[in-house]
């Protein structure tokens, strides 16, 4: 099993793929061409599906950080003899245009190592286990390094050290002095690209410089947030960006798939692919956090991903290329985090009915008119049908924002977001070829139903579902769209009811009660996304103090390199679930901006 804790690792990306390298100089998780692409290295998941570390060789200590406004990671490893520092980064390549970067990103895993101090034997490990640790690849020197063929790979390692070959893996130690210096490079094919390729260390050195480069001018260009956290703020913008896949401007809800809901459950989910919902979201929230200028290429991604619609539903989630059929397997070889079992690829989520997906839309929608300009004939078109679509099911029964695999309900959220759908497209009328007069009638409709039927007296606060008592933290989403104000009795109730009934010993928030009202057994985590709902809704509701304990009290487990997970285990606090989570770095954008907007006399 990998024992390795969530929060030790850091993310690289080139936002075509993904990399997770542990404090201790190991990257245990990589997927290229594509975030979705079966890994290259999953001792994440398991110690021996495989590995590249780059590490001193005795005892040492360890601090990293991304280098200023990148997502290029440098560790620094102090030793009794020395002081080693390594630079990683997946290669953007180099773009003239700022909004492109990563679009010349050559697949390149650059690790540049250097002795700044006395001296250090460095250890190298390379062990690469493709798909997903079932292939042990042939690896044969070659001038300029060890080529790597099996399981339909071709890799190249590029290295200026001489290594011995042993059972699938190539190691070395090299002893390093002050201001010596050496790289190394792991290139992979990809479809209609070039083959692998060794590449020189002055070549490494300079794909190294062009990725600092283009992160820097990304964020320079995009970046303009002054507020509370903004550090935190415009970090997230950073994470949320190397998430976003850059051919189609997909965007993943997580580089990691089967890391648990709890440790040793069975709650493990593969979250390497575009939700309607979390794309949007992240769309809503780099306009806090960075620019929107992505936000026309997601739509025309989403129009073109959903081409089928309105004639067949719309589908909740897709592959990053824009892929309908996610089909779920489960991989028995793996042993997965901690032991938790099973590990699975695909996501069965993708066939529910989730109708929520046309108000998280919609309501991106709003925001980016203006960056949208005049809404061409297709994507108008597209619009209305979403807004069309949630008029005419909105009655429906689904599966609800957390795709529970049991019984589908009446789920307040779901009715909710059909209303903002609605109520977004009355706003968007002008741009769209639509009865708004009608959508008026039944958003006003479903609101009298919500109002109605989702509130329990006898709780006292918005429950889960019509008829239900259960509490769900997805009620503190009312005031956020704007159903009712923050300060309506009925609203401050479900902060309430929420802080006090749904809130672990740490004041982190659950989604739910878990007890069976999901059709899995198990427990999980608190989340940290509702913990920043339940943060933006208080300040809403004008309760700016406790909205700042709140959002504090999450944002305290971000790891040192400033990365979330989606949740954090109430007894231990350590960090759950895939990593990074884009709808906690949400979470933690939106209520940053409530939380600034309400202390300058309330959103405008």
């Amino acid at each position: 099993m990998s024992a390795t804790a969530i929060s030790d690792y850091a993310l690289l990306s080139d936002r075509h793929g993904a990399a997770l390298v542990s404090a201790d100089g190991s990257v245990d998780w990589l997927c290229l061409p594509r975030f979705d692409s079966p890994s290259v290295f999953c001792a994440l998941l398991d110690d021996d599906a495989g590995h590249w570390s780059v590490r001193p060789a005795g005892a040492f200590t360890a601090s990293r950080r991304y280098v200023d406004a990148t997502m290029v990671l440098e560790t620094t490893f102090e030793t009794r003899t020395g002081t080693l520092r390594l630079v990683d980064a997946l290669a953007t390549g180099h773009s003239e245009d700022v909004h492109r970067l990563g679009a010349g990103a050559p697949r390149l895993l650059v690790r540049s190592v250097r002795c700044t101090a006395g001296t250090v034997d460095v250890d190298l490990v390379f062990r690469p286990r493709p798909d997903y640790g079932l292939v042990t690849p042939l690896l044969a020197l070659e001038p300029g390094g060890v080529r790597v063929e099996g399981g339909g790979e071709v890799l190249t390692l590029s290295t200026p050290v001489p290594v011995t070959i042993d059972d699938g893996a190539a190691t070395a130690t090299v002893r390093m002095r002050a201001g010596e210096a050496v790289r190394f490079g792991l290139h992979r094919s990809w479809p209609d690209g070039p083959a692998p390729r060794f590449w020189s260390g002055t070549e490494l050195a300079g794909a190294l410089g062009s990725t600092l480069a283009a992160w820097a001018a990304w964020s320079a260009e995009h970046q303009s947030y002054e507020g509370p956290w903004r550090d935190l703020v415009w970090h997230s913008g950073r994470v949320l960006q190397a998430l976003t896949y850059e051919p189609t401007g997909a965007i993943v809800a997580a580089a990691t798939t089967s890391l648990p809901e709890a440790v040793g459950g069975r709650r493990n989910w593969d979250y390497r692919y575009t939700w309607v919902r979390d794309a949007s979201m992240t769309m809503s929230a780099l306009w806090v956090a960075a620019c929107p200028d992505e936000a026309a290429e997601f739509f025309a991604f989403m129009a073109d991903a959903a081409a089928t619609f309105p004639q067949d539903p719309l589908q909740i989630m897709f592959g990053v290329g824009g892929e309908r059929e996610l089909p779920e397997r489960e991989l028995p070889h793996l042993s997965g985090w901690r032991d938790s079992r099973p590990v699975r690829v695909g996501n069965d989520a993708s066939k529910q009915s989730q109708v929520d997906v046309y108000g998280e839309l919609l309501d991106s929608a709003r925001l980016f008119t203006e960056i949208l300009g005049d809404v061409d004939p297709r994507m108008s078109q597209f619009l209305t049908a979403l807004a069309d679509a949630a008029a005419r099911v909105w009655r429906e029964p689904d599966h609800g924002i957390w795709e529970v695999r049991g019984e589908r309900r009446h789920f307040t959220y779901s009715k909710l977001m059909c209303w903002v759908a609605l109520d977004r497209a009355v706003g968007l009328a002008d741009a769209l070829d639509g009865d708004a007069e009608a959508w008026a009638r039944t958003r006003d409709e479903i609101a009298e139903s919500i109002l109605d039927e989702a509130w329990n007296d006898d709780v006292g606060a918005f429950t889960q579902s019509f008829g239900s008592r259960d509490l769900d933290a997805s009620a503190l989403v009312i005031p956020i769209a704007g159903l009712l104000p923050g300060d309506d009795p009925r609203v401050l109730a479900t902060i309430s009811a929420v802080a006090d009934r749904l809130t672990d010993e740490r004041g982190l928030v659950h989604r739910y009660r878990t007890d069976g009202v999901d059709g899995l057994a198990g427990e999980e985590g608190s989340f940290l996304l509702c913990t920043f709902w339940l943060a933006q809704a208080q300040a809403l509701a004008g309760m700016l103090d406790d909205a700042y304990a709140t959002f504090e009290r999450a944002a305290t487990y971000v790891n040192d390199v400033g990365l979330l997970a989606e949740e954090v285990d109430a007894a231990s606090g350590a960090l759950l679930g895939n990593f990074p989570q884009a709808f906690s770095h949400i979470g933690l954008v939106n209520a940053a901006w409530t939380i600034n907007q309400q202390e300058q006399g309330g959103i405008r």
